[in-house]
């Protein structure tokens, strides 16, 4: 059966409330030429960190903007610019690079992980870590290329204590942090993974409700499982339409939990309000189907067993429980696979004594 994620919320908190507290490590990640993954995941790539199952990590990452020399064409105040992006675009071996181009901090191995495993990955918090944010298209790429067959780059100041964005004059976005890459390794048969096309392993999701508080959990597809984040975004509008966010460098703080003897097939998301499935596909329908059908599976299968004496959805139901009730969202539309997410809320399965 596949794997329940609030279920395996609530098993992992028990388990790790048995678990004496020095057993629980924090540690932390900073990004440098020996600790990225430039453009891929892959199950062979060498860790730059392992923990336990259990362990927190707080990775330090870099943003889709470009070099230092770029940033400061832009008009990025050198002083704004932390030092470990020079070093790491000036160290980090070219013949390593690609096949995409995300820095990805990481990989993180975490020693229980085996394939076939489930890993939850519980985003505790994430700081912006600069004062600007980039937003740019580029021609032949983006949702509109015909449109827009031109290049354009411009500079979003960032008002971290107001958490705004100041778009333009009158203007301001509300800044929602998230990690648009978050993923671990795929199948080693998939060789060294363009990092910008979400699949089965996750990765370049671009899930703008993937913020602090909220988890993702990950079919483990290789040993040690082999985490990686990246491609911070200070906030995204669903769609993602010319091809960027609000790009822009973040710290995020993780706690990675390894599930045993479950299964999951695709990625699966849960926040405070809702559970979340997920699609990924070239073809927009295709993802549509994909993540419309994880979630009647959820429904169907998967009931929260912490919502006593819920009684069971029949598919009929859970298929229809979507179409009257829950939010089938297009993630992203540029990233080689599109992504479509359902957001079912979690305040419609009330308790039995709540129940009419």
């Amino acid at each position: 059966m596949p794997a329940n994620p609030a279920r395996l919320a609530a098993l992992a908190t028990a388990a790790l409330l048995t678990l004496p507290a020095a057993a629980q490590q924090t540690q932390t990640l900073l990004a440098t030429p020996t600790t990225v993954a430039w453009g891929f995941y892959s199950a062979k790539a060498t860790p730059a960190l392992t923990v336990h199952s259990g362990d927190t990590v707080t990775i330090q990452t870099l943003s889709t903007c470009g070099s230092p020399d770029r940033l400061k064409s832009l008009g990025i105040a050198a002083s704004d610019i932390p030092p470990y992006v020079e070093d790491i675009y000036k160290n980090y071996p070219a013949s390593e690079k690609g096949p995409g181009g995300h820095i990805l901090t990481g990989p993180i191995a975490i020693t229980d992980a085996e394939p076939g495993d489930v890993l939850e990955v519980r985003i505790q918090k994430i700081n912006i870590d600069v004062p600007w944010a980039c937003n740019g298209f580029s021609p032949g790429r983006g949702f509109l290329p015909n449109d827009f067959p031109y290049s354009r780059t411009r500079i979003i100041p960032l008002d971290r204590e107001k958490m705004i964005g100041h778009f333009a004059p009158g203007i301001d976005i509300p800044l929602h942090p998230f990690f648009g890459s978050m993923g671990i390794a795929p199948p080693e048969s998939a060789g060294k993974y363009n990092s910008a096309p979400p699949w089965m392993h996750a990765g370049n999701i671009d899930n703008k409700e993937m913020v602090a508080g909220t988890t993702l959990y990950i079919p483990v597809n290789a040993k040690g499982a082999l985490f990686e984040a990246g491609d911070g975004h200070a906030g995204q509008g669903n769609g993602e339409v010319d091809i960027t966010a609000l790009e822009t460098q973040l710290t995020g703080t993780f706690q990675f939990i390894v599930h045993k003897d479950q299964h999951l097939l695709w990625p699966r998301g849960e926040t405070p309000t809702a559970y979340i499935a997920m699609g990924f596909d070239e073809d927009l329908k295709t993802a549509t189907e994909m993540a419309v059908r994880n979630m009647i599976t959820f429904l169907s299968e998967e009931i929260p067993d912490q919502i006593p004496g819920h009684p069971p959805l029949t598919r009929d139901d859970a298929y229809a429980l979507i179409s009257t009730a829950c939010d089938v969202d297009i993630t992203q539309l540029v990233d080689t696979k599109s992504g479509v997410h359902v957001l079912c809320p979690k305040n419609l399965f009330v308790r039995s004594s709540n129940r009419h």
